[in-house]
């Protein structure tokens, strides 16, 4: 949907209703500005209108000790009763949780401050109806809760409580969770502890009861991973679980279908490494696009990103790079559908397609910058990208600038 002219509204204070529930609403400002000749308000675009916007501050309300507030991952949960859209949002303070059902009329329900001190990093995933929230905090561990709660909230925000609190390990980098298997798998934990800062084995088939079921510390550290049900061409893995971690100087491929006795399957890794930061399997399996954090900065590239063959899971096959049109440090990335999105830092996300990717080809056929200052290779501007809701409403966080929900121009 195209919008010919350009329409503000800023309300201060005001009370709405949504379902009969009241919710008070104070952003910074809130309309649809469409991308028109490059640029949405103040923003460069291509592509990608700007629905709405809330500041770090709008995202914050009183009672939080937000010190020095910063933004950080996001991720996204659907009501599966109501079919509502919300944004979760992690800050160094708090995770925010937005409902974005209304994407030009973000509302902000309620937060969950951190378990322990403020961090400039806090991840969040989804299972059954449930957050799983760690953080690099001291002493942190794992925040379960209850995404269904949001349904009953008559005086927003509201400063919620966890309904479980899993301290079975303290600080941790991030989370990821295979939703097949109802485990989650902390990564980036204890260094000097039993698995090396490898993947923590979590049992959260009953969410609010997790489990520790173990870890995978033979390749050492791992900052990020993907863990699938394997269905993907490699016949010989089918039905197994399968981990592939971005341990710092390479990629690791293990199977962890016994949590007692996980296996390393194999490892690769690429020239110019930096800091092998996350990935992400295309759809169909066969390959595995990789960011490196670190590449931009210590050798001058644009941004590069890393494709790899993974059609056979004992021989991954690193195949080519892509390189942006700018100098911005690459940072999360997921592939959906024949897209690629990617968090993209001082660059914002960019959106790449994927569909020649056989054929050794990516394109970028658009993008959203949430900071105009510039494109250069520093920690600014976006940390995560969330492009997997049904309504295609696309939800970007900012260290920065806080959330913004974009749309395809021609949605």
């Amino acid at each position: 949907m195209k919008f010919p002219f350009l329409i503000i509204s800023v309300f201060v204070g005001l009370s709405i209703s949504c379902d009969n529930e009241p919710y008070e609403w104070a952003p910074s400002y809130n309309a649809t500005w469409p991308c028109e000749n490059g640029m949405a308000d103040i923003y460069p675009c291509s592509g990608y209108d700007l629905m709405s916007y809330l500041s770090l501050q709008d995202l914050t309300p009183e009672g939080i000790n937000n010190g020095n507030l910063a933004g950080n991952d996001s991720w996204g949960w659907t009501d599966p009763n109501t079919n509502k859209e919300y944004a979760l949002v992690g800050l160094s303070s708090h995770a925010a949780f937005v409902d974005i059902s209304n994407p030009s009329l973000p509302v902000l329900i309620g937060v969950l401050p951190t378990a322990t001190v403020n961090s400039s990093w806090r991840d969040i995933k989804v299972y059954q109806n449930h957050a799983f929230i760690v953080s690099e905090a001291s002493g942190h561990g794992m925040q379960v809760f209850d995404l269904t709660r949001l349904r009953d909230v008559n005086d927003a925000p509201e400063i919620f409580t966890a309904d479980t609190h899993f301290t079975d390990f303290g600080s941790a980098h991030n989370i990821v969770i295979n939703e097949e298997s109802g485990y989650a798998y902390v990564v980036g934990a204890n260094r000097n502890g039993p698995f090396s800062g490898g993947a923590l084995f979590i049992n959260i088939q009953n969410p609010t009861a997790p489990i520790f079921e173990g870890g995978f510390g033979e390749e050492g550290y791992s900052h990020d991973a993907q863990v699938i049900n394997y269905s993907g061409p490699d016949t010989d893995h089918i039905g197994k679980e399968i981990l592939v971690g971005s341990n710092e100087n390479e990629i690791v491929i293990a199977d962890v279908t016994d949590k007692a006795n996980p296996i390393t399957i194999s490892t690769v890794g690429y020239s110019n490494i930096g800091y092998t930061h996350q990935g992400w399997f295309t759809e169909d399996l066969n390959h595995f696009i990789v960011g490196d954090e670190l590449d931009e900065l210590n050798i001058g590239t644009n941004t590069r990103t890393l494709i790899f063959n993974f059609s056979d899971l004992d021989n991954p096959v690193y195949d080519f790079d892509y390189l942006g049109s700018t100098l911005a440090i690459d940072h999360n990335g997921y592939p959906f559908g024949d897209n690629y999105y990617l968090a993209n830092y001082t660059a914002g996300i960019r959106v790449l397609d994927l569909s020649q990717i056989a054929n050794n080809t990516i394109s970028e056929i658009g993008f959203f910058d949430t900071y105009p200052e510039n494109d250069s290779a520093a920690f600014d501007g976006v940390w995560n990208v969330y492009p997997f809701f049904t309504s295609e409403n696309i939800i970007i966080s900012d260290i920065d600038r806080g959330l913004f929900i974009v749309r395809r121009s021609d949605f």
